[in-house]
């Protein structure tokens, strides 16, 4: 959605419309969905300002110039990082597995540097509440399934 919005310079309601009715996957679950369309919409509703804090740690680099997909895979994760309960490290790790199957690895390392840094900035700013609860509950299904294997 986002690289047609890009390329296309459609409006971003079209383009969300147009995904799901030419290219949307039908057996995709309804929550899934909802999911993806907020991440779109909002990202698009948002450009400036995800632009803006990506310029401010992408040194040398004009956002026009970098590729079409590297420049949406760090909108959509910034984007995520401010407007989503998603920990800021997941994010991360989502951006670079979208970057390894639709990208370069150049532009993985790229993607990597300039979302960790932005990242750093955040957790200094604004330290997200919820990733030691994920954390506490990650350590807690280990030693449930350590109990279970018992």
């Amino acid at each position: 959605m986002l690289f047609a919005a890009d390329v296309a310079e459609t409006p971003h309601n079209d383009v969300v419309r147009m995904y799901w009715a030419e290219l949307g996957d039908a057996d995709i679950e309804e929550p899934a969905r909802e999911f993806a369309t907020r991440l779109a919409a909002g990202t698009l509703a948002h450009l400036e300002a995800l632009d803006e804090r990506i310029r401010s740690r992408a040194e040398h680099w004009r956002i026009a110039r970098m590729a079409v997909v590297d420049r949406n895979i760090l909108r959509l994760a910034v984007y995520e990082f401010l407007h989503e309960t998603t920990p800021r490290t997941v994010a991360i790790n989502e951006a670079l597995e979208i970057a390894r199957r639709f990208s370069t690895y150049e532009a993985t390392q790229f993607i990597n540097g300039i979302l960790d840094a932005i990242k750093r900035d955040l957790d200094e700013q604004q330290p997200q509440e919820n990733a030691n609860q994920l954390e506490d509950s990650e350590s807690e299904a280990e030693v449930d399934e350590a109990d279970l294997s018992e």
